[in-house]
């Protein structure tokens, strides 16, 4: 997970970029941390995705193969 001081950066930025008056630096800088907190979304969510077994009424486990296999090949690594 993101720092919380990293999303309290990325707010200011995006604050300064509303008013207008964000340096070119500041930009290059919020680009950065959007995709680091980008990239720690999806591979939580991948994570969490990786991790779900989904039951039908009967109890029949019925997740999806490319969810099965994403995990097999998870642990296999």
């Amino acid at each position: 997970m993101l720092s919380k001081e990293k999303i309290n950066r990325i707010n200011e930025l995006s604050a300064k970029a509303k008013s207008g008056t964000l340096t070119e630096a500041e930009a290059k800088e919020r680009s950065a941390l959007r995709k680091e907190y980008l990239d720690t979304f999806r591979a939580t969510m991948r994570d969490t995705i990786e991790n779900v077994k989904v039951v039908d009424p009967e109890g029949n486990d019925v997740t999806p193969e490319k969810v099965k296999q994403a995990r097999n090949n998870k642990f296999l690594n």
